[in-house]
């Protein structure tokens, strides 16, 4: 099943709208806050947070307490860089929220994670620093097609709807060649041993009972298209390409 996160082509909107579904989608979390604040497609001076939500914990001796997160969402080509997260630590210090997230497409730099390790060592800040990048995200989003369908495949069919499309045209191929092995075998020119023509002929049965709507392909047109979906396919289930056997 093809569930790797691709955002390319995406802008900052995007980006943050993906992390807001992503986290309002996720156990635990409530009251999701997408700070946008306007229709158009910019989004307005977001006072150091992109999304603000609650969390709720639950105890050892199972009582409940509801956590505050501040998510600051990062969409960047290379890593993210140490002065892109200054608005967020700021508004967590004058806010106090539990926990300040960082969500990056990619990547924090190597001089980001060490501004932060440096900061809470130097700090000590009332909250909790966190981020999640490329890898957390792809664990977190692994088997969610309602989310991949809408934001990163573009509506792709789910893997049980391609696997059904590949069956269903393995059986029309192999039907259709079927019917030309019946021929070859009724004018002499290519004849079957008599238990090869039973088998033969009883899986035939088994596919028309299957699929009452099987049919003799109807011109080489025709015969081209059902190959070539049946390849392409296959090739999206992780066959090779040109892979035809029935």
């Amino acid at each position: 099943m093809v569930d790797r996160l691709d955002f390319e082509g995406w802008d900052e909107t995007d980006f943050e709208e993906f992390c807001f579904q992503l986290l309002d989608g996720l156990d635990g979390f409530s009251n999701v806050d997408w700070r946008k604040g306007t229709p158009k497609q910019a989004s307005p001076v977001d006072r150091g947070r992109d999304i603000v939500a609650d969390v709720e914990r639950v105890d050892v001796d199972q009582a409940k307490h509801v956590e505050t997160w501040f998510v600051d969402c990062k969409h960047y080509s290379k890593g993210v860089p140490p002065e892109a997260l200054q608005g967020l630590l700021a508004w967590a210090n004058a806010e106090r929220p539990q926990v300040a997230l960082i969500i990056a497409s990619g990547y924090l730099s190597n001089a980001c994670k060490d501004y932060l390790r440096d900061y809470e060592e130097h700090n000590r800040p009332p909250f909790r620093i966190k981020y999640w990048e490329r890898p957390i995200l792809d664990k977190l989003t692994r088997g969610n097609r309602k989310l991949l369908d809408r934001f990163l495949l573009g509506g792709m069919r789910s893997q049980s709807e391609i696997i059904a499309a590949e069956q269903a045209f393995f059986d029309r191929v192999w039907h259709e060649r079927h019917l030309v092995g019946l021929m070859r075998h009724e004018s002499g020119e290519s004849p079957m041993k008599d238990g090869i023509l039973k088998g033969a002929l009883e899986a035939a049965e088994r596919v028309r009972t299957r699929r009452p709507a099987v049919r003799p392909v109807e011109d080489d047109f025709e015969w081209g298209m059902w190959n070539g979906k049946l390849s392409a396919l296959r090739w999206v289930l992780g066959e090779e390409w040109d892979l035809l056997d029935t």
